[in-house]
């Protein structure tokens, strides 16, 4: 009982890097489309290697190729479904999924937040296997990509008019949803 105790703090702990990845947004009065637009390309670029090294590989070191892979598709469809049912937009493609009234900043929100749920399910899974090294090992890695997460959502509500303290509050709760999936 005591490590999902331990596992709720480090989910609790790697959902706060993402309001702490927003911090920069402090740093200069204002941010040039130039200067956003690199910071945004850091933070997927952040995002993206963190999805390959640091959940893909300990869950294939955890459960082995076979249960990654598994895993993987699962995830996959349930992307898919999520991707159906909610509404959502696309640079490229343009708004799909059910007709919605939300801005495209907001559909945007809500996906980061949607998918910070399973970070913190692989958290919880991490722990739960009683692997407490492990545990805090996707903990961190979690953590440290929630970061430029956090920078991402905050920087375009900057560009959309908000305050910078409600950029911030908005980037924090996105990651705060990662302790519930440990759950």
């Amino acid at each position: 009982m005591e490590v999902i105790y331990v596992g709720f703090i480090a989910s609790m702990l790697a959902g706060l890097a993402t309001g702490a990845g927003a911090l920069p947004i402090y740093l200069g009065k204002r941010f040039s489309d130039d200067t956003m637009d690199i910071m945004l390309g850091f933070a997927a670029g952040v995002m993206l290697a963190a999805t390959a090294f640091s959940l893909l590989v300990p869950s294939i070191n955890l459960g082995g190729p076979l249960t990654a892979v598994l895993g993987l598709l699962i995830g996959a469809v349930a992307i898919h479904f999520i991707d159906e049912f909610t509404p959502h937009f696309h640079p490229v493609a343009g708004p799909e999924g059910p007709p919605s009234k939300l801005s495209k900043l907001w559909l945007f929100i809500i996906a980061i937040t949607i998918h910070s749920f399973p970070e913190g399910l692989a958290v919880g899974v991490s722990f739960g296997a009683g692997d407490v090294a492990a545990g805090f090992v996707v903990a961190t890695a979690i953590g440290l990509q929630n970061a430029p997460e956090g920078l991402a959502v905050a920087l375009p509500l900057l560009r959309e008019k908000y305050s910078r303290a409600k950029a911030l509050w908005y980037a924090t709760l996105t990651g705060l949803v990662e302790p519930v999936g440990v759950f």
